[in-house]
């Protein structure tokens, strides 16, 4: 579904990301672990075309997308989920959302369809549709942060730093909503610091450090593998 061959991406003369490769088969969960700065939210930047390649290329679904524009990236069915939510914080839960189903906005039907879809994912944010999204908890935001994602229809969902900031409990709830949209039928790629929760739900993972894939397996082969319990599990 979505292939990164020998992905390299500049910023100005330093290079942030080189020599990427990554498949993620429809699907599937796949998460890339590593530290802040490792390079994962330039390659999440780099597929949904805010960022582009200064070497390799980008598939998805086998048509190359390095070139696009970030709009035209949505419409094939790529959905970001931002890290820090990037949320906007006066308007309320249903304009947010709305919002995320802009590349529909002639489908009323279909909009309406999404968010009563988002709403029996995230009930809460039912309750608190006419509040304004900047009054939200933190774990309420990354409902409404994920939900909106949603109303794209996206094929492949892109969730960057999902559990960043939220309680224990919080990413637990959090990550069962993430399991259940992937059995609905869609595609997940994860960016996480938190490899215990991620690889319980993932198929398998890539480990980045300093720009480049150090380790890539299933979730048994890194959950069982000493450096990536050291590095990022505490055990």
């Amino acid at each position: 579904m979505l292939s990164l061959k020998n992905v390299a991406v500049k910023y100005g003369s330093f290079t942030a990301v080189h020599d990427v490769n990554i498949e993620v088969t429809s699907g599937e969960i796949v998460v890339l672990l590593g530290s802040n700065g490792a390079g994962k939210s330039t390659v999440f930047r780099t597929i949904s075309g805010l960022n582009k390649p200064s070497a390799g290329d980008v598939l998805f679904e086998g048509n190359k997308i390095n070139r696009r524009s970030a709009d035209q990236i949505v419409q094939f069915g790529i959905g970001q989920c931002p890290e820090g939510r990037k949320l906007f914080p006066a308007m309320t839960v249903q304009e947010n959302l709305r919002m995320g189903g802009y590349v529909h906005r002639r489908k009323r039907d279909e909009i309406k369809h999404s968010l009563e879809h988002v709403f029996e994912l995230f009930p809460i944010l039912k309750e608190k549709r006419n509040d304004a999204a900047g009054s939200l908890s933190g774990g309420q935001q990354q409902m409404l942060a994920i939900g909106r994602t949603l109303m794209s229809k996206p094929k492949l969902m892109l969730l960057d730093e999902p559990s960043v900031g939220l309680a224990p409990l919080i990413v637990e709830q959090m990550f069962e909503v993430i399991q259940k949209i992937n059995k609905e039928g869609t595609t997940i790629l994860l960016a996480e610091q938190n490899a215990n929760a991620a690889l319980k739900i993932a198929d398998k993972g890539y480990v980045f450090e300093n720009g480049t894939i150090v380790l890539e397996g299933t979730s048994e082969d890194l959950f069982a593998n000493d450096e990536v319990r050291k590095a990022y599990i505490g055990a």
